[in-house]
This record gives C-alpha cells, structure tokens and sequence, in this order.
C-alpha cells in the first residue's frame, strides 16, 4: 500500500530528529519531501517546526503504522505535555491509499490535513494527484522550503 506520513519537529536538533525518523522507517521508504520551515499551530511561545512528508510502500495495518510512529515519537524522547506543544518529533498517518478509518484512536485521511499548508506542500510535491485543487487558497499557515533532509 502506498502510505504517507507527516513529520514535524520544533524542538532540538530539529532537522537531527526528522533524519533519523525518516531513516528508522527503512526500505519502506519510497520519497521524502522538502522541508518545509514553518510557524506553529497550536501552543503559544514555540520556536518554528521543519516539517516534511515522507511515502512509503508497505504492508502494515494503519494500526501498525500508528504503532510506528509513536515509536518512532518515544525514540526522540519527545514528551507529551500539552496538547499541540513544542515537541522534539510529531509524527502523524496522513493518508493510506485507499483506506479509510475512523476510530477513536485513529483517523485515516488525517482529519485536518487538508487546512494546513505544512502539510499539503510537503505533500503536493510527492503525490500531487491526491491534493485537492485549489489548496493554495483554503490551506492556512506559512511556510517555507529549506530544501533536502
């Protein structure tokens, strides 16, 4: 299945932590996209988060990709004190083709992916065919491409 996770870190070592998350993730890793500067959403008194969005080819349940980035989250000890705070990785299941869920703990497509531009420009550059026209105009938020990972 063709699979797409949103990456963000705001704290640190910041392009250290997406580095090491992105390869973490391994061989299932088919593209990653720029980064992406951005402001953030949320918590007030945050410094910037670089952002990227990275395609897989995989075979796991979204329960198991779920499982993936939490883990990948605890490996850069990121700790979760408020609700959308400074943190060191946040890493989220954007899209799964083909595949929808809406559970409690886990909704597939991300249910606010398509309001915000940090991730619908790192997410345009990998698979344009599955964002929506017109996200310039409805996505909100700054951001800024620094380049490769």
């Amino acid at each position: 299945m063709r699979a797409f996770l949103g990456l963000g870190s705001n704290l640190g070592d910041r392009r250290s932590y997406l580095r090491g998350a992105v390869e973490s993730l391994g061989n299932e890793v088919v593209a990653v996209s720029s980064l992406f500067e951005t402001e953030p959403v949320g918590g007030p008194d945050q410094g910037a988060f670089l952002n990227l969005v990275v395609e897989l080819e995989t075979d796991r349940s979204p329960h198991e990709l779920l499982a993936e980035c939490r883990r990948l989250e605890e490996a850069a000890e990121r700790v979760r004190i408020e609700r959308w705070g400074p943190r060191t990785l946040d890493v989220d299941v954007l899209l799964i083709e083909g595949v929808t869920v809406d559970e409690p703990d886990l909704q597939v497509p991300h249910p606010r992916m398509h309001e915000r531009r940090f991730v619908l420009a790192p997410l345009a550059q990998l698979a344009p065919d599955l964002v929506p026209a017109g996200w310039e105009r409805s996505a909100v938020g700054d951001v800024t491409d620094v380049g490769p990972l």
